[in-house]
């Protein structure tokens, strides 16, 4: 018989696959093998879609963090979400970048890597967790601020062409 904890870990495991399926892998490509989910789609959305797509991430990175991973999967896991999200600031080759980086699913082998491994990593606390997750905050606030003012001067410089 499954142990209480383990079956609630297979559950949530499940659900957080399908979530990561969703963000990374719905919808296939006409003509191709490539699959493209939901992420990157949010990702054409200006400012909303990113963080959306990172607070579902984030949530993944969560749920990690109450099955028991270690510090350092929790680190990698976030690495992946910062890097996407940095790359994601870039219109159109962000988005492109998104779907073929996969940072959910990335993250989901991370987490079902430590799964397999025994226990003998240090287990996160709430503490690193939130720390982790408010420095993910204060990037996507930074990649806020550096899209706004890319925008600001590429709407400037159109000023500029047109004023003529």
């Amino acid at each position: 018989m499954i142990q209480p904890a383990k079956s609630t870990h297979i559950r949530t495991l499940e659900q957080l696959r399908s979530l990561t399926n969703l963000l990374d892998n719905a919808v296939g490509i006409p003509g191709t093998r490539y699959r493209v989910g939901l992420d990157p789609v949010l990702g054409l959305l200006p400012g909303v879609g990113d963080y959306a797509g990172a607070m579902m991430s984030s949530y993944i990175v969560i749920q990690a963090a109450r099955m028991g991973a270690s510090r350092a999967t929790l680190g990698r896991m976030v690495s992946n979400i910062i890097l996407d999200s940095f790359v994601g600031m870039v219109p159109l080759f962000g988005d492109l970048f998104d779907a073929g980086w996969k940072a959910n699913t990335k993250n989901i082998a991370l987490l079902e890597q430590h799964l397999e491994l025994p226990q003998s990593r240090q287990k996160a606390d709430w503490l690193f967790l939130g720390l982790l997750l408010g420095g993910l905050l204060l990037v996507l606030l930074l990649v806020t601020a550096i899209s706004v003012t890319l925008f600001q001067g590429v709407f400037r410089f159109l000023q500029f062409l047109f004023a003529r």
